[in-house]
């Protein structure tokens, strides 16, 4: 048999790929056959993909995509903090900020790699084990199925910090979940719990990981029951507010999160992904792919292109502004903006100054 990878052998410096034992619905391990596990490898900034960990996980989809032993692959990160919270604002803000060809260059890599997860020969599971917000949520829609820790938040971030989520949320999100409730989460930003994407139709799956007295609890900082908001309409999956969520922090402080319910559900699919043909399986998934394939493939080039050219402007701007402020001052002034552009402002040092001083200070240390 001929080897089809790319490469004989990549290094890995930022990821870790495992093979683990493919199991039989006794939950014994399988003679030659494995699932592959993918795990983005940098805790420390919450396994944002870096350059070079984009680059390694296009060969280890590659790889895994012509494994024949492989049954499945599990995409996650490492902890349980976050899954992926999208692309590395260190490297956007120290190195692409303000070079939009060099840009387009990583975005050719970025393409590629949601392109991986969605032409790979294999069933693509994501191991959601904490936040999945920006690039993250895109590459998780990637892919066929999602597996989330119940306390998993799931976000855009573009508008905020000087982008548009135009690497696949623009094209997946209002297939999972509507063009309405896409247009809010791409637009404002804001967070969804699990339970509430859930409920929309986004994952496949959630799973506790909060115990409490040895205890697995639900999310405690979400509503999980069905209840109607003053409009009479039915939301699950809000998050508490007031003395509610002082409460449910408090909870949380003192829990032990533990994903070994998560573990368990991403095996239980792979086994019944086992007991299936193995050719009839992938054709069934490369037909539904197609339905994110129509939009990602028309659109993803022109969108490399604006997001390329958005680096000399508001990207420039707000990747600076996010990496060198801190957790309470990280997004420039929306309004001034607004304001010094409806006055004739060029974009230049002197108006990302004004806007967010702390991004140029940070340029210059």
């Amino acid at each position: 048999m001929k080897n089809h990878n790319l490469v004989e052998s990549s290094p890995r410096t930022t990821i870790l790929v495992d093979h683990r034992p493919a199991r039989n619905r006794e939950g014994s391990p399988v003679a030659g056959l494995h699932n592959v596990w993918i795990t983005l490898n940098n805790p420390a900034e919450l396994n944002s993909y870096t350059t070079e960990m984009v680059k390694e996980i296009i060969l280890a989809l590659h790889e895994a995509s012509n494994d024949r032993a492989a049954v499945a692959v599990v995409l996650t990160g490492a902890g349980s903090r976050s899954f992926c919270a999208g692309g590395n604002t260190r490297e956007y803000a120290e190195v692409y900020a303000g070079a939009p060809g060099e840009y387009r260059q990583y975005m050719r890599l970025f393409n590629d790699m949601v392109t991986s997860v969605l032409q790979c020969d294999k069933p693509v599971i994501c191991r959601v084990n904490g936040m999945r917000v920006g690039g993250g949520q895109e590459v998780g829609m990637a892919c066929d199925f999602s597996i989330a820790s119940d306390v998993a938040v799931f976000s855009q971030a573009g508008p905020k910090h000087g982008s548009a989520p135009d690497g696949g949320s623009t094209d997946f999100l209002p297939l999972y979940v509507g063009i309405e409730r896409a247009m809010m989460s791409g637009t404002l930003c804001e967070p969804w719990s699990a339970h509430r994407f859930y409920w929309m139709g986004g994952l496949t799956q959630i799973v506790p990981v909060t115990k409490v007295d040895g205890r697995f609890v639900p999310n405690p900082l979400v509503v999980t029951d069905r209840v109607l908001d003053e409009y009479g309409r039915i939301i699950i999956g809000e998050f508490k507010s007031g003395e509610e969520k002082k409460q449910a922090q408090s909870v949380l402080a003192n829990a032990q999160i533990d994903l070994s319910l998560l573990d368990s559900a991403v095996d239980e699919l792979c086994t019944k992904l086992l007991y299936t043909m193995p050719d009839c399986l992938i054709k069934t998934i490369e037909s539904l792919r197609k339905h994110k394939l129509q939009h990602w493939d028309r659109n993803r080039e022109s969108n490399r292109a604006w997001l390329s050219l958005n680096m000399m402007t508001e990207a420039n701007a707000g990747f600076r502004a996010f990496h060198y402020g801190d957790r309470k001052n990280r997004e420039v002034d929306f309004v001034r903006l607004r304001q010094q552009l409806a006055q004739g402002a060029h974009w230049s040092e002197e108006l990302i100054e004004d806007i967010a001083p702390w991004a140029v200070q940070g340029v210059a240390k």
